[in-house]
């Protein structure tokens, strides 16, 4: 026989909760609802990856903000001439590096670039060498033959000096910051100075199309004129 709960029944069988007995109930649903959140505002998963800012694109070339101002390196300074575009050093191991606009008639500018390496880099000799060897003579002479060297002091530094031209080739030390391109380029001039330090030799190389270099050699000395002590 099916049994009917009476009215009376029904109310002593489905007695509502007091409150008491439900704030363990509440208490256990907000803790659930907290971790539920928490797990959703992890750290990003393989799924959801961080994001990354937009890479940003290579600085231009700008007129140089150090025109005519100085410039210190190490511990001395320098006056940057006026017309030498300040460039973004295109490696860790150049401190400076200007680009001197073309002379008419040259398919390209020149560079100057200042080169410091703490502890090492070799001796004087060595370097002036090792330029000596970056380039050729169109009659097969010895470019140490048709090389320029000198020596000076200036605020108290000695500063060997070299001026050569030729066919210009880096070689393997073309990537060293500049260009990848290692191809022979003729009719080339380099212009460099070696300034002698107590914390070491710092390496100013000027090299370009011969007419350029020619046009900005009297700046590039009066570069080095200007070296004055911190």
């Amino acid at each position: 026989m099916i049994h009917t709960f009476t009215k009376k029944e029904r109310e002593k069988n489905c007695l509502p909760l007091s409150r008491p007995a439900l704030l363990p109930a509440i208490l256990m649903l907000a803790v659930l609802s907290l971790i539920s959140c928490s797990s959703r505002t992890s750290a990003p998963t393989a799924e959801e990856p961080l994001s990354t800012p937009p890479a940003s694109s290579p600085a231009p070339a700008t007129a140089s903000s150090t025109a005519g101002g100085q410039k210190v390196f190490g511990s001395f300074q320098v006056t940057i001439p006026q017309g030498w575009v300040d460039h973004p050093p295109s490696s860790m191991m150049r401190k400076a590096q200007y680009l001197l606009p073309k002379s008419a008639g040259d398919a390209a500018g020149a560079e100057m670039a200042v080169f410091f390496f703490p502890g090492q880099g070799g001796s004087v000799e060595a370097n002036i060498q090792r330029w000596l060897g970056q380039f050729a003579q169109p009659d097969g002479s010895s470019s140490q033959e048709k090389a320029k060297t000198g020596k000076k002091q200036v605020a108290g530094f000695n500063i060997t000096i070299l001026e050569v031209a030729g066919t210009y080739n880096a070689g393997m030390l073309a990537g060293m910051g500049g260009t990848s391109d290692n191809r022979p380029r003729p009719g080339y001039r380099l212009l460099a100075a070696v300034v002698e330090t107590g914390e070491g030799p710092w390496f100013f190389k000027l090299v370009g199309p011969e007419k350029t270099v020619l046009q900005w050699s009297t700046s590039f000395d009066q570069l080095i004129a200007s070296i004055k002590k911190k």
